[in-house]
C-alpha cells in the first residue's frame, strides 16, 4: 500500500528549523550555564574548606606507603605469605565481631519498635492531632541529626566502657532514621480501608492496627534490614570510643602501629559486611515481591 507523505513548503521548514535550533542552543546554554556555576560553587566551597590541592598531591604517596605496610608482617613478608601469623587472634577478633553485631542487632531492633510506635504520629495523614505531629517530627529530627558516635561518647561518659553505650546510640539514631522513613511509607498508603474501619466506630489505635499497619510491614520491615546493615559499620566505629566491638581493638591497634593486625580486622569487617549485604538484600528482594 503506497503513503503519500505530504512536504511543508520551505518558508514553513526554515521557521521549524530555526526554532529547533533555537531551542538546542538555549539548552546548551543553559547546561554550559549551570555546569559553571556549579564549578564555582565547587572552588569556592573547597576555599572556604581550606581544601589544599598541593597539599594532597604531595601527600598522596603516605596513604599508599600506609596501605603497604599493613599488609606487611612484622618480618617485611607480605601478609598472604603466612595467613597464621597474619591472623594469629581470629579468636579474639571473631568474638569482638560478634559482640559488634548483637549491638547492631540489639539497637536496630529497638530503634525500629521505637519507630514504628512513633511513625503514625508524624505521617500527616494518620497524625491525630496538628501539634503532635510537630513534637514527634522534631523529635526524630533531634534523634537523626546528631552523630550515632556523638550519641555513643555521651553515654560511655554516662554509664562507662562496653557495649550497652553502643546499644543506646545505635537505638536512638535508628529511631530517627527509620521514623522518618517509616513515616513517609504511611503517608503513600491508600486511606480507603482507614475509612472502611473508622465506619464500624473503631479508634485511632484499631485503625493503624487494622487498616494501614497490614499494607505497610513489608516496607518496614525492609527499610530495618536495610538500617541493620547500616548499623554494622556504625557499631563497628562505635569501638573507638570505647562503646564496645571490633572498633576498640581496631583503634588499639592503629595507635600502638601494629600494622598487619590493622588490615586482618579490617578484611574481618569487609567480609561481614559483604555478608550481611548479600543476605539483607535477599530478604528484602522477597519482603518486596522481587526475585532472589
Amino acid at each position: 500500500m503506497a503513503l503519500a507523505v505530504s512536504l511543508l513548503p520551505e518558508s514553513q521548514l526554515d521557521a521549524l528549523n530555526a526554532a529547533y535550533n533555537n531551542s538546542i542552543a538555549r539548552r546548551r546554554w543553559r547546561t554550559a550555564l549551570g555546569f559553571s556555576i556549579a564549578i564555582a560553587a565547587l572552588a569556592v566551597a573547597a576555599v572556604g574548606a581550606e581544601v589544599d590541592l598541593g597539599t594532597f598531591i604531595a601527600k598522596i604517596g603516605n596513604f599508599f606507603s600506609y596501605f603497604d605496610r599493613i599488609f606487611r608482617l612484622d618480618s617485611g613478608a607480605r601478609v598472604w605469605t603466612d595467613p597464621a601469623e597474619w591472623f594469629w587472634g581470629w579468636r579474639k577478633w571473631l568474638g569482638l565481631l560478634g559482640e559488634t553485631l548483637l549491638i547492631s542487632y540489639v539497637g536496630t531492633l529497638a530503634g525500629a519498635v521505637l519507630a514504628v510506635l512513633l511513625n503514625f504520629f508524624a505521617a500527616r495523614n494518620t497524625a491525630p492531632q496538628p501539634w503532635l505531629l510537630f513534637v514527634i517530627r522534631r523529635f526524630l529530627e533531634i534523634c537523626r541529626t546528631v552523630p550515632d558516635i556523638v550519641f555513643a561518647l555521651v553515654f560511655v561518659i554516662a554509664f562507662g566502657l562496653g557495649p550497652m553505650a553502643g546499644v543506646l546510640a545505635i537505638a536512638i539514631h535508628s529511631t530517627g532514621a527509620l521514623g522518618k522513613l517509616f513515616s513517609e511509607i504511611v503517608e503513600n498508603v491508600d486511606m480507603k480501608p482507614v475509612e472502611g474501619v473508622r465506619s464500624t466506630g473503631a479508634g485511632w489505635i484499631a485503625c493503624m492496627r487494622f487498616a494501614v499497619l497490614p499494607q505497610v510491614m513489608s516496607g518496614f520491615a525492609s527499610y530495618a534490614l536495610l538500617r541493620f546493615e547500616i548499623n554494622v559499620r556504625g557499631a563497628s566505629v562505635m569501638g573507638f570510643v570505647g562503646a564496645g566491638g571490633i572498633g576498640q581493638e581496631l583503634i588499639v591497634s592503629i595507635r600502638k602501629f601494629y600494622y598487619s593486625d590493622v588490615s586482618a580486622i579490617l578484611l574481618l569487617i569487609i567480609v561481614t559486611v559483604f555478608v550481611i549485604d548479600i543476605s539483607t538484600g535477599w530478604i528484602r528482594g522477597r519482603l518486596t515481591g522481587g526475585r532472589a
